[in-house]
């Protein structure tokens, strides 16, 4: 793992690379709109899941 003790930013378009990331910003116009895990955003019923679901159709 490369990223294993290090702080990694990773910019993505395909939301699938990031699922597993201990930490998901999500920005907008930016601004930071959301914050938290995968699950925690997907629950939030906001931007990050709306556009994850818009993604796996």
């Amino acid at each position: 793992m490369l990223s294993k003790d290090r702080t990694t930013l990773v910019v993505a378009h395909r939301l699938s690379t990031i699922t597993h990331a201990d930490k998901i910003v999500v920005i907008e116009n930016g601004h930071i709109v959301e914050t938290g895990t995968h699950r925690e955003l997907i629950a939030k019923q906001g931007a990050y899941e709306h556009l994850y679901s818009i993604q796996n159709l």
